[in-house]
């Protein structure tokens, strides 16, 4: 057995985690945007398919937010400025 081969392989993707934690994208509901304007944004921004993206403009709507997406932040930032530049209020958390 080689235990020291194997500490080093979990270290490296414990390393791995840790350096890409996990961010949510979260969209906000407003007086402004349609559901349509918001379900076509979210099918192009994050790749929802229709039914998703319907489901996530329902919660926007009733519940006053929803996370649309999950990813690091470097993969959440531009799909967080892509939507913001549709009109709609979004963050990276």
């Amino acid at each position: 057995m080689n235990f020291s081969y194997q500490e080093e392989e979990l270290v490296e993707v414990l390393d791995k985690t840790i350096d890409e934690d996990l961010c949510d994208l979260v969209v906000f509901n407003d007086d402004v945007n349609t559901f349509e304007h918001v379900i076509n944004i979210l099918m192009k921004v994050c790749k929802h398919s229709a039914e998703q993206a319907e489901q996530c403009t329902l919660l926007i709507h009733y519940k006053g937010k929803c996370t649309v997406k999950n990813g690091s932040f470097t993969e959440l930032k531009p799909m967080c400025e892509s939507i913001l530049s549709a009109g709609i209020t979004a963050t990276v958390l």
